[in-house]
């Protein structure tokens, strides 16, 4: 397996960091074992020390997301039919396709921007968008909207941390990496929440 940490660390002053951003965000939305966050708040890092521009970071991470979420649309619009036959009636994973459906349907926007921060969530949320045939333009204009504001937050995280901590790149990595995970589990804490609300209400 690749060691993106270790490629981008080596890569850090040299314009290849930028396709190495690219690539692992791209990577991410496709395969979420790709560890693209921390690689993303280090680069934030080291745009806080001046190893790396700041507003480029921002773009490579956000046009790899972009094209990345394109792939998992794409695989779902061209394989919908063949998909929606292995999900048996009254299984859990088609229940799960008829809610995140439905939530598209009702609010798309919502739920794509909201999923960018949830590794899991956004794969299986642009895969069902993709099944569901949810317009492209549609899905085209969230998903960049999503992608730039993932983008901007993650590689913030580390920007503060490495201001906070210019003399400790460990730590300010760590707080980086902190700061976004605990981002991530506040988002689905708060949809979880959200769901539970309304099937009382029901």
């Amino acid at each position: 397996m690749i060691d993106w940490l270790g490629l981008a660390e080596a890569m850090m002053s040299s314009p290849w960091l930028y396709c190495i951003l690219l690539g692992v965000s791209l990577l991410d939305s496709v395969l979420p074992a790709i560890p693209s966050e921390p690689v993303i708040v280090m680069a934030g890092v080291s745009a806080a020390g001046g190893q790396a521009q700041l507003l480029a970071v921002v773009t490579a991470t956000s046009v790899g997301a972009f094209l990345g979420d394109m792939i998992p649309y794409g695989l779902g619009y061209l394989l919908a039919d063949g998909v929606r036959r292995r999900l048996p009636q009254g299984s859990r994973r088609r229940s799960t396709h008829d809610w995140l459906s439905s939530e598209l349907d009702s609010r798309a926007g919502y739920v794509l921007i909201t999923s960018r921060f949830i590794p899991v969530g956004r794969y299986l949320v642009t895969l069902t968008a993709g099944i569901t045939r949810l317009r492209w333009a549609k899905f085209a204009a969230f998903t960049a909207i999503s992608c730039a504001a993932w983008s901007t937050y993650t590689v913030l995280t580390g920007y503060a941390g490495g201001r906070l901590f210019q003399d400790n790149t460990f730590v300010a990595i760590g707080v980086g990496i902190g700061l976004a995970v605990f981002t991530s589990a506040a988002i689905e804490g708060t949809r979880y929440l959200q769901r539970r609300r309304r099937a009382r209400v029901r």
